[in-house]
């Protein structure tokens, strides 16, 4: 056993030692079998099995001796297949070998057929009622590639449908993460998400849902296919709430693709516009129809004002009778889409318009989303935060490492106060961050985050009006020094109890005045955050004026709120930079 260890550490750390060490594998490969052959041995016996711990050594060592080495790899065959049936599966010990089997057969050249056996093995692992199952699934995942991603996936959706419900989440989200990754054809990859929302039904994250829709708008090709797919699961069942919201969001997207039976991938079904309105409908009236599915419902229908031609008056009175609900957000929603139709109805078309392709841009590190003043960029976090990379204006758009971690959304260069507003201002809006100036979606912003932002037609008018927000938040000074003062003062919306208003007022206590004065800000992940314009990039000398600018914060999980700032300004033609921490916000404008 203990030459085994000392073998496994030589390899670990010298190439040559590994190369030198491959003469070894025979009789590696003999003493296995010995183990496994032998009969009852006292002195080394756990649980029946002759000595699992030199066996599970051995495994390990095998392992790397024949990874991407043809001959070592034909030479430990034979036993590893016979590790795999003759191993008591009873016993976590048994367990335990097999689990370093399955690993190794996975990771080394091995044939096809001992392969499917290890796959074989993960089953049972899965369909096992033991402590172990999450290990086991989490493995199964580990060992996905684009080799065996169908056989792999076949069993883990038979796992999913069998699965108790704790591990119904998890597995449907990673699913998700390895299609998106293997995928060998996008026909495949819609299917197998199909599969998922009706298998998993209300157990998938609400997470999963933009980032399917996400997925579904980049295949266009495989638009007319994915909404009849969707059409058909959703006039079957209105039960489970994340594939109605993807059915709903696909088909107000993508209504006229349906009607008019334009799928090549199989028959296309005969639908008429009524049809697609009855199922909609039908999804706002149903009882098992949560807030959110309703808002993409009511969203779905408004959009097909624009891709259906006999059913506007329809959809002017759904949207109309709406208008009185007693579900806030959803009357709120509807008073909106009304104001389209009646003051803004020049803009409904641009407005309502298909949504863009929105390019994921992946690497070994998180994606996250940085905003200023409104407006999404993507940037990438690498795992140590060691770099960020953006798109620079100027070398003041250079992005700090602000956090110190890899659970952060930073905020990027503020925008200059005197840029004009657009059309449809500085928002998330509920039809999926449109931008109403008809220009193209921002990359950042997710499309149909209904229940986050309800700030729609506000950013309608030249200036944002909150309207629905309640006070009484003491405010915090947020950063003091150098002459530079920064209060937070709270306010929090009626209508979103999630969302935090916080307005910054920065002052000026030095002889002279900040010039170019830009705030930017970052949050956890688990928070969204937006900036609105400042009132200036000057902050007047001896506190004779300040700037302001309002913060809009998004925390669904009603976490405590940590934020931290950069500022940068120029003081009598000197830059100044710095960075600072806000973790003393008080617990009413987070609760």
């Amino acid at each position: 056993h203990t030459s085994v260890v000392l073998l496994t550490e030589m390899c670990e750390r010298s190439p040559d030692m590994l190369a030198h060490f491959r003469k070894l594998v025979p009789q590696l490969v003999r003493i296995l079998k010995n183990l496994i052959m032998s009969g009852y041995s006292p002195e080394h016996d756990v649980s029946g099995i002759s000595d699992p711990f030199l066996q599970v050594r051995i495994l390990r060592l095998l392992r790397m001796l024949g990874r991407n080495d043809d001959d070592s790899s034909e030479a430990m065959n034979d036993i590893l297949a016979q590790v795999a049936t003759n191993t008591e599966t009873s016993k976590n010990v048994g367990n335990a070998i097999l689990y370093e089997t399955v690993l190794t057969i996975m990771d080394i050249k091995s044939e096809s057929g001992l392969r499917v056996l290890a796959i074989n093995i993960l089953g049972r692992f899965l369909l096992n009622n033991d402590k172990n199952i999450r290990r086991a699934m989490e493995l199964s995942f580990a060992l996905v590639n684009g080799n065996n991603i169908r056989g792999m996936m076949k069993e883990l959706l038979y796992f999913l449908d069998l699965c108790d419900p704790d591990f119904k989440a998890d597995c449907a989200s990673s699913i998700f993460l390895a299609g998106e990754k293997y995928a060998p054809s996008k026909r495949w990859h819609i299917d197998t998400i199909m599969k998922v929302l009706t298998t998993a039904g209300s157990y998938v994250r609400d997470d999963a849902v933009p980032n399917l829709i996400q997925l579904i708008t980049n295949g266009v090709e495989m638009h007319a296919y994915t909404v009849q797919k969707l059409y058909k699961a959703v006039w079957e069942d209105i039960s489970q709430q994340p594939l109605v919201q993807v059915g709903a969001w696909c088909m107000g997207e993508y209504g006229d693709l349906l009607v008019s039976g334009q799928c090549e991938e199989e028959e296309p079904i005969q639908v008429t516009e009524d049809e697609v309105m009855d199922v909609l409908e039908n999804v706002l009236q149903s009882s098992m129809s949560t807030s959110v599915t309703r808002g993409y419902s009511l969203t779905a229908i408004m959009k097909l004002s624009t891709r259906f031609t006999v059913n506007v008056n329809r959809i002017r009175k759904i949207i109309s009778i709406y208008g009185s609900s007693i579900d806030v957000e959803l009357q709120q929603r509807a008073v909106e889409y009304n104001a389209l139709f009646k003051k803004f109805d020049h803009m409904r078309s641009a407005l309502l318009e298909r949504m863009p392709i929105m390019e994921k841009i992946t690497t070994n590190g998180p994606t996250e989303i940085a905003q200023t003043n409104g407006e999404a960029e993507p940037i990438i976090v690498d795992a140590k935060l060691a770099s960020i990379t953006i798109q620079p204006s100027n070398q003041a758009n250079d992005l700090l490492d602000l956090l110190g971690g890899s659970d952060v959304t930073p905020v990027i260069q503020t925008l200059p106060p005197s840029k004009p507003n657009s059309v449809g201002g500085e928002l998330l809006d509920l039809l999926g961050g449109l931008d109403l100036s008809g220009g193209t979606l921002p990359l950042g912003v997710q499309a149909p985050q209904f229940s986050q932002t309800p700030f729609l037609l506000d950013s309608l008018a030249s200036q944002p009006v909150f309207n629905d927000l309640s006070s009484g938040i003491p405010p915090v000074t947020a950063y003091s020094k150098g002459g530079l003062n920064i209060d937070f003062n709270f306010e929090r919306s009626n209508t979103n109890p999630n969302v935090t208003v916080v307005t910054i007022n920065a002052t000026n206590s030095t002889e002279d005045d900040m010039m170019d004065f830009v705030f930017q800000a970052a949050v956890p992940k688990t928070f969204q955050l937006q900036l609105l314009s400042p009132s200036n990039n000057v902050i007047p000398a001896r506190s004779a004026g300040a700037v302001t600018q309002v913060i809009k914060v998004l925390n669904p999980q009603k976490q405590q709120l940590r934020m931290r700032i950069k500022v940068t300004y120029n003081l009598n033609g000197s830059p100044v930079q710095d960075l600072a921490e806000v973790n003393n916000f008080p617990p009413q404008s987070w609760q």
